[in-house]
């Protein structure tokens, strides 16, 4: 059986192909368009999934889309109806998009399939997921867990916006949800919006910007802004929030309660800023922690399964992790909404597709992940490769293993920051090792000179290693694999440095750039690491080159940070690469066994 499924028309569309309930590929539409989160349709992706299949639509078996638009269209009405006449504006702006294409989207899906020119799609054939089951099957199903509890956290999907459940070997079931309005993501991207980020963008930036700050205004937000129960259920007081009804995520009242207007894209962030940021991440993992704990008690279960966009909060997770009831986790790694076109194809195959008969175990259980490392996007072989740079006019060499990885490893040895360009792209939102930059960890100037000088971000912004699986606890204090830096943990006692008496006392921004470990590059202000467990198996190439890099240096991990500038899309073919390379200052580009080196371009 052959499952296409679909995510698209909010953020972050994509496409997954699935063929007797093994992922073949997934890849999101942004990688192709070059548009950050697009939402359109995504026919490249699904054109890309259907001929890395080998398959037509006319050989497709069902099409899957990730929720059901309708009971969408239903919370808006409500909603609109539930706060009128406030939100006009907003419901004058919305409706009519709705009525013209959203409510008509089975047209739209059979239209934009038919036209990629690879077969005939039978309108019969497509079929609508709920929102948080795709989010739940995508979760549950490549894990590598016969039996295990489901959480969904993220902003929301239809009316949803927390659901817990369970899977039993191809049964998955959502037992409790809460609904729309309250939701732990708006809270979160309320704050976000706040604090002068891009909501459903920038919510990394309040993780990361969390470490300068305090927890002053946990209180705060407890007393006024949410109620959470002691089975983890919560309430929003909506007084504070503009959401439901119109175009800004907060009001006045929310203004007022934290002493001024949201902070304009572009202001110097303060030190009120970073304590907002704490506080808000603070009351986020105190209310999944109290969830874990409920769904731990109605379940029995010991494993826990997470995916939707609250569950990208790897310092959460981290919290779960060593807070938490359960004794195994697994996230899917590309748990916005992009990873729900894998899960709805998932969730058709073991369904449908087993009622037929014939299918192996759930993928995760055949082969340990069914995400396969998250390595699902094209690949690009060596004639494609130097065609691209010869049109370029690019100068390079074409050089054997035996030579390429000591040489690459060397160069890193000297601080060099490397482009690395390998194998199938990566599906989610971080680079694992095919298509990342790469640098020095013990370099004390490698996390400003990435931050300013090749991703044209902000400053405070820390860097994750990437570490030999079998070398992570000489590093951390982490006891199991990380595979898709889905999970933070402390740099070990160790490998810590001691602080002066005055750079104990620093506050804010004042804390950058002090040396507290001998990985410096990866250690964040709060000794904190969002880590990735690199693994023979998974990705030889990427652990081979860092087992070079521990041969020069003794230290068996790098900074990886995916490759891209800021508001650009991770690079998907060699020659978004080389362009990419091109517009920064990376010293090195590595595009399979081709090698660039910027003084000679």
């Amino acid at each position: 059986m052959i499952v296409l499924g679909l995510s698209a028309f909010y953020h972050d569309s994509a496409a997954a192909i699935v063929r007797d309930g093994e992922i073949v590929a997934a890849a999101q539409e942004e990688r192709f368009t070059r548009k950050k989160g697009d939402a359109s349709f995504p026919g490249k992706a699904a054109a890309y999934c259907l001929d890395e299949a080998g398959v037509t639509l006319d050989e497709v078996d069902f099409v899957g889309f990730y929720d059901k638009p309708l009971l969408t269209f239903d919370r808006l009405l409500e909603t609109y109806l539930a706060f009128a006449p406030a939100g006009l504006q907003s419901f004058m702006t919305a409706i009519p998009v709705w009525v013209k294409e959203k409510v008509l989207q089975k047209t739209l899906l059979v239209g934009g399939l038919n036209g990629l020119g690879r077969g005939a799609l039978d309108p019969e054939k497509i079929m609508f997921g709920f929102h948080h089951h795709s989010h739940a099957a995508a979760a549950y199903y490549p894990s590598p867990f016969e039996r295990a509890a489901v959480l969904i956290m993220d902003g929301v999907g239809e009316w949803a916006t927390t659901s817990l459940g369970m899977g039993r070997d191809r049964e998955l079931k959502l037992l409790e949800e809460i609904r729309f309005p309250h939701s732990l993501g708006m809270l979160y991207s309320a704050f976000t919006y706040y604090l002068g980020f891009k909501v459903n963008d920038g919510e990394y930036k309040v993780m990361g910007l969390g470490p300068y700050g305090d927890p002053v205004y946990v209180d705060r937000i407890r007393d006024n802004l949410i109620d959470i129960k002691p089975d983890g259920s919560y309430r929003l007081d909506m007084r504070y929030f503009n959401y439901c009804t119109g175009l800004t995520m907060t009001n006045a009242r929310f203004d007022e309660l934290f002493g001024g207007p949201p902070r304009r894209a572009g202001e110097p962030l303060t030190q009120r800023h970073m304590d907002l940021a704490r506080s808000v991440q603070v009351m986020l993992e105190d209310a999944v922690l109290a969830m874990c704990r409920y769904l731990h008690q109605i379940t029995g279960e010991k494993n826990l399964c997470m995916a939707g966009g609250v569950a990208l909060n790897c310092v959460a997770n981290g919290r779960v992790l060593l807070e938490g009831p359960f004794e195994n986790l697994w996230f899917q790694p590309a748990a916005g909404d992009a990873g729900s076109s894998v899960g709805v194809a998932l969730a058709i195959a073991n369904s449908v597709g087993a009622k037929d008969g014939g299918l192996p175990l759930k993928s995760g259980t055949t082969g340990g992940d069914g995400m396969r490392g998250a390595y699902l996007g094209p690949a690009y072989d060596r004639d494609w490769i130097v065609g691209a740079l010869d049109g370029f006019g690019a100068v390079y060499e074409e050089v054997t293993d035996a030579e390429l990885f000591p040489r690459v490893a060397k160069a890193l040895a000297a601080e060099k920051v490397v482009g690395w360009f390998q194998g199938r792209m990566e599906f989610g939102p971080r680079a694992l090792g095919n298509r990342s930059i790469l640098g020095d960890p013990h370099s004390a100037a490698m996390q400003r000179t990435l931050n300013l000088k090749i991703k044209y971000r902000e400053s405070f912004r820390p860097f994750a290693p990437a570490v030999l699986a079998e070398d992570v606890a000489e590093y951390f204090a982490l006891d199991r694999e990380s595979p898709y830096m889905m999970l933070v943990a402390d740099v070990v006692e160790t490998k810590r440095l001691p602080l002066s008496p005055a750079d104990e006392e620093r506050r804010g921004f004042d804390k950058l750039g002090v040396m507290r470990s001998d990985v410096p590059a990866v250690t964040h202000v709060d000794y904190s690491a969002r880590i990735q467990t690199v693994h023979k198996e998974t990705n030889p190439r990427f652990h081979r080159l860092i087992e070079h890099f521990k041969c020069e240096t003794g230290r068996g991990l790098l900074v990886n940070t995916s490759f891209n500038v800021r508001d650009e899309p991770i690079v998907c073919t060699p020659e978004d690469a080389y362009r990419c390379f091109m517009a920064t200052e990376m010293d090195m580009l590595v595009i399979g066994n081709c090698v660039l080196l910027k003084e000679r371009q």
